[in-house]
């Protein structure tokens, strides 16, 4: 397991089935100047980006446990996931100068080990597409007219989605670099990801969920959480994250209140 930590640091822990201590740390990764505030890790082990409110963005070759460059962005870093690995990280280089102006808020790695690259998005507006080889920018994907929250890759890494302050979930090809079409969410998009085994998009916009079926561009449906509250002027806890299980039978989301509620796939019952 890899936690981060506001003392910027990325801690790497070793499980343990002992009730009373969950876990031991193993290892501190250090080397950002402010916030650890994501870690991503490619789909097949090898390499893994952690991002920073010190606006850097750094990419690990877990293979070799070198620093292997960085994108050159300039922003915070929102989202982004990293593994265990008991090994000393040494410094390797920097590369890209094509970086976003404004914060990064959510970086992806592509599944497709055929098409490796990474996907970024940020306050910019922009949704940047990157080769993973030379860290060198592909693509600039423009059409959204507010800051971006969020970017997934499909799980053959064919398509990206995009979504953030204008409430729209632009589809991007990523094999051709072009826009495929855009669904409205009606509300900030604040999450996206892909169904693991269906052709859906999820998007946790505002306090609801809505499903989209990406074949006919219809909505499945909406996801809204029930809340128990004395106040009829509360404002219902917002969706901030979202996550499938392996099987794409139960979804995970988290919201403002603290709270992780499971959706079972018979959409409309938790």
């Amino acid at each position: 397991l890899v936690a981060l930590s506001p003392d910027k640091t990325i801690i790497m822990w070793k499980l343990t089935r002992d009730e009373t201590n969950y876990g031991i740390p193993q290892r501190a990764l250090r080397g950002h100047s402010h916030f650890v505030s994501d870690v991503v890790i490619s789909s097949d082990g090898q390499f893994a980006l952690s991002g920073s409110w010190d606006g850097t963005l750094r990419l690990w070759d877990l293979t070799t446990c070198t620093w292997a460059g960085s994108p050159g962005h300039f922003g915070d870093f929102l989202f982004l996931r990293c593994p265990l690995r008991g090994c000393s990280w040494k410094r390797a280089g920097i590369c890209g100068d094509e970086s976003h102006s404004e914060w990064v808020s959510c970086v992806r790695f592509s599944p497709n080990s055929s098409n490796p690259i990474i996907v970024s998005c940020g306050w910019d507006k922009l949704v940047k597409v990157w080769n993973l080889a030379n860290c060198k920018l592909k693509t600039n994907h423009i059409g959204h007219t507010g800051y971006l929250n969020t970017v997934t890759v499909s799980p053959d890494g064919s398509l990206c989605a995009s979504g953030g302050k204008d409430g729209q979930a632009m589809l991007w090809d990523l094999n051709e670099g072009k826009h495929l079409y855009t669904l409205d969410g009606g509300d900030v998009i604040n999450a996206l990801c892909f169904s693991p085994n269906r052709y859906w998009l999820c998007a946790a916009t505002g306090p609801s969920i809505k499903i989209w079926d990406l074949e006919g561009k219809i909505i499945v449906d909406e996801l809204k959480q029930e809340v128990i509250s004395t106040s009829s002027k509360a404002e219902p806890p917002q969706c901030t994250s979202l996550a499938w299980s392996a099987d794409g039978q139960t979804l995970f989301a988290g919201y403002t209140d603290n709270l992780v509620r499971v959706w079972q796939v018979t959409i409309g019952t938790r």
